[in-house]
């Protein structure tokens, strides 16, 4: 997908989220199976939500590995970092959204390029006027934790 069709993709998306709860957004999404452009390239989709819960799925490639063969931390802190956002928007109504302030990642194994399917998992912890926190986790297809993290959204 090139640039142009990438921003008209999330021109609709855009769109479509307009007048919609992000919980009844990711929902529909989940649905279509339309992973957004990032997700294409990286292999990763969002499989489950709930009201303050999200669910990703990553498959790891050696296209996302450092030099040494194993998966780069930044895969990790984008995976944590889509599921706990995801997991920030299913609780806030139609009208509004979030951004992350920041979050952080703890990393406690390492992960080859040609491993099986992981999953980055979250839920909300706090939800207020303003802010909100979500904690997630990183874990493989048997449920070995690889890592965990939070973050600290603003409502907008």
């Amino acid at each position: 997908m090139d640039a142009e069709a990438a921003q008209a993709q999330l021109q609709r998306l855009a769109e479509m989220a307009a007048g919609r709860s992000g919980l009844e957004f990711l929902t529909e999404w989940i649905e279509r199976q339309e992973p957004l452009p990032l997700g294409q390239h990286i292999g990763m989709r969002l499989v489950e939500v709930e009201a303050g819960r999200a669910r990703f799925c990553l498959q790891p490639s050696p296209l996302l590995c450092n030099p040494v063969g194993h998966l780069h931390g930044g895969i990790f802190g984008l995976l944590l970092d889509s599921c706990m956002g995801c997991a920030v928007w299913t609780r806030c109504p139609a009208g509004s959204g979030y951004t992350t302030l920041e979050y952080k990642v703890n990393i406690v194994r390492g992960l080859r390029g040609d491993s099986d399917e992981i999953f980055g998992e979250a839920q909300v912890l706090h939800f207020g006027r303003r802010t909100a926190t979500a904690e997630g986790k990183v874990v493989d297809a048997a449920g070995r934790l690889l890592a965990h993290g939070s973050t600290t959204c603003i409502l907008l």
